[in-house]
């Protein structure tokens, strides 16, 4: 299984099973790994998913496709809680909001490395 390396000044915070809900729309099961430097989404996206989300965050190896994050693109994170739903919102400089969902799971350590 391919994956994206990180960076030579790049170092792993943590990773979370979570779902990830593009600007576009649609729900997608994966993994996000957030690092110093970027937010890693792996869903095992078909390619096509290319189309859903902003031409320079979508990485593809092989059949595998990852979106990926900058944190200097982040503008701000924000926090939505509710009974049976955790939610970290992530608007990017483009005005994009990227929401990662926990369930009924605590999301503050999500955001919190995000904002790292």
């Amino acid at each position: 299984m391919a994956q994206i390396e990180l960076e030579p000044d790049e170092s792993a915070i943590d990773t979370w099973t979570i779902t990830y809900m593009p600007p576009s729309g649609g729900k997608y099961l994966g993994k996000l790994t957030v690092t110093n430097k970027r937010l890693i989404y792996d869903a095992k996206f078909d390619v096509s998913m290319a189309g859903f989300v902003e031409e320079a965050l979508f990485y593809k190896f092989g059949s595998e496709g990852y979106v990926v994050i900058p944190k200097s693109r982040i503008l701000k994170v924000d926090v939505k809680k509710s009974l049976l739903s955790k939610k970290v919102l992530v608007t990017l400089d483009n005005g994009q909001v990227h929401v990662f969902d926990y369930g009924a799971l605590n999301v503050d350590p999500v955001a919190q490395a995000i904002q790292r």
